[in-house]
């Protein structure tokens, strides 16, 4: 309870020095196709006013944010997810398609307004079909409020947004996706450093065969500026549709100072891991070399590799920025060194003075993550059930109480003792369902998500996974399957706050969050193709407190045909 009443109390105070101090940032932006050479082949992509990645938004802790979004997408529709920020009050705004919100058709235009409520590193992207992929992305960066001071000091910033990126469509990726029989996406073809990558070849290959040919300033490499004997802040996103990427900067170490809009305890790496769905904040100091320029280096973790590390270069001024570094880049870690990735995982924790969690839940669920079949077509599901989204968006449908518009049965909250998470299992049928985990407002919420084996042998993937609408604290991983005797593993000292958690092949990953943000929220792997695969939930708290939904937002559907005999005379 005093846990609670500190959230509460902390969120008064934002609410007031917002009040004292914010500003309304408007945006005006239209999604579209373009023809775009992200790695050196053109192809089409997603963008925002004719650029990729999209515009980034910059605002500051209690600003509200508008953007007016007009869809130029001639044949579908598109929503635009706020990641990491959490909605209070406007959970209309969270941009999630049939969840939230209605797709917004073909030149149509929909208003995003929400507050920003704390500093951080957050980004957005499409949430609809699998237009993330197509390069419906940017960054969201908010800074600290004027009348608030961050526990560590910088000189400058570097924005780095990573990303990966295919040659085949998202149509025919969801396609192969659905077909029977299966056509599984493959690895990318590049990854992207702010948009920009070189296929097939590698910028520290100078004059050999692997030596990139730059055709068009789309793809040339991105180079980040600095002088010596300074202190930069590196805020880094991740928004891959499938690759979990290893980071470093050659000669020059990390320390670890926030982790998806949260402060952790500062901590120095030579290279993190990060998966799809987190962001982070570094602090590096320019402390090599002047005369030398130095290699960023961006490699595939946690699946084999087949697609070549991004690079780009961190330039000492003043030296020519076409100066390439005279050491090789750093060396990805072998992909499949999980000691290593949880030797860094396990070291985030919050910063002194962060709210600690609730000492007890009132509710705790299990959702084990398995690859099953439908009717021979495979599918990702929790506790057997694959996600799949009804026409009516939950929000309109929950708040109006229709009946008939989802699974209105009451969806598993653990699975069968004898299951072995450690092979493949004995019955691979599933079912698809659009149920809705019912959370009691203000109640506290325990969620273990257990990692299994997939339908072939001797395979278990890693898994990212978000949750709309709230931070989580993440109270403990293991391996094996969880057990009640786990609990007492779990830290209630200082778990770090986070909006996106990974669960480890063969593992388990234990979190916990108050359900106090009314509204319908997803909480979904954070891969592309595994949340069209049906990997994710839906849960819904205290909708009945949700007032003045957008009657824009409801226009698909049972909420359409209902809101449409309301205005018929």
């Amino acid at each position: 309870m005093a846990t609670k009443m500190l959230l509460f109390t902390l969120c008064c105070a934002m609410c007031l020095r917002a009040s004292w101090a914010s500003k309304a940032r408007h945006f005006r932006w239209e999604v579209g196709y373009l023809l775009w050479s992200p790695d050196c082949e053109e192809n089409v992509a997603i963008g925002i006013n004719g650029q990729f990645p999209g515009p980034t938004i910059r605002a500051k802790a209690g600003d509200t944010i508008a953007v007016e979004l007009k869809n130029g997408l001639h044949t579908e529709g598109v929503v635009i997810h706020w990641h990491g920020i959490r909605q209070f009050g406007t959970p209309w705004a969270d941009g999630t398609a049939s969840i939230s919100q209605c797709a917004i058709n073909p030149e149509e235009t929909f208003v995003y307004r929400f507050k920003v409520d704390k500093p951080g590193t957050y980004f957005y992207h499409g949430h609809y079909g699998m237009q993330r992929s197509a390069g419906l992305y940017g960054s969201l960066i908010v800074d600290a409020a004027d009348d608030e001071i961050e526990p560590f000091a910088y000189d400058g910033e570097i924005n780095l947004l990573l990303s990966d990126w295919y040659h085949q469509n998202v149509y025919a990726q969801m396609t192969g996706l659905d077909s029977k029989p299966f056509r599984w996406i493959g690895e990318p073809q590049s990854l992207l450093i702010n948009g920009r990558g070189q296929f097939n070849c590698s910028l520290a290959a100078v004059g050999g065969a692997n030596a990139c040919n730059i055709s068009t300033g789309q793809c040339a490499p991105v180079v980040f500026r600095v002088l010596p004997n300074k202190t930069y802040r590196v805020r880094i996103a991740s928004i891959t549709s499938l690759a979990s990427l290893n980071l470093a900067i050659g000669n020059h170490k990390m320390m670890l100072v926030e982790a998806d809009g949260n402060y952790v305890k500062p901590f120095t790496v030579k290279d993190m891991d990060i998966y799809s769905g987190e962001s982070y904040s570094v602090l590096i100091t320019t402390d090599q070399n002047p005369s030398s320029n130095y290699w960023i280096s961006v490699g595939v973790r946690g699946r084999l590799p087949k697609t070549n590390p991004a690079l780009a270069i961190l330039n000492y001024g003043p030296n020519s920025p076409r100066k390439l570094p005279s050491s090789a880049p750093p060396i990805t870690p072998t992909w499949n060194d999980y000691a290593h990735s949880k030797n860094f995982t396990y070291k985030i924790l919050s910063r002194q003075g962060t709210v600690k969690p609730p000492t007890k839940y009132d509710r705790q669920m299990i959702f084990l993550n398995t690859q099953n079949k439908i009717d021979g077509h495979i599918k990702w599901s929790i506790n057997n059930i694959s996600l799949v989204l009804p026409p009516t968006p939950f929000l309109g449908s929950i708040s109006y109480g229709l009946k008939g518009a989802f699974n209105a049965q009451k969806p598993p909250e653990n699975f069968p003792r004898f299951y072995d998470v450690m092979k493949p299992p004995q019955n691979p049928n599933t079912t698809q369902g659009s149920n809705v985990y019912q959370l009691k407002l203000n109640s506290t919420v325990d969620v273990i998500l257990q990692n299994a084996n997939a339908l072939a042998g001797n395979v278990s993937e890693i898994h990212p996974w978000h949750l709309h609408g709230h931070d989580f604290w993440v109270l403990g991983y293991g391996d094996g399957r969880f057990t009640k005797k786990d609990i007492a593993k779990f830290n209630l000292k200082n778990p770090p706050l986070r909006n996106t958690v990974v669960i480890f092949p063969y593992g388990w990953t234990a979190l916990r969050f108050v359900a106090d943000n009314p509204g319908v929220w997803a909480f979904h792997c954070h891969i592309e193709p595994h949340l069209h695969m049906g990997m994710g939930v839906v849960f819904s708290e205290g909708v009945e407190h949700v007032r003045n939904i957008p009657t824009e937002a409801l226009g698909c559907g049972m909420t359409g045909k209902m809101l449409m005999n309301k205005h018929v005379p």
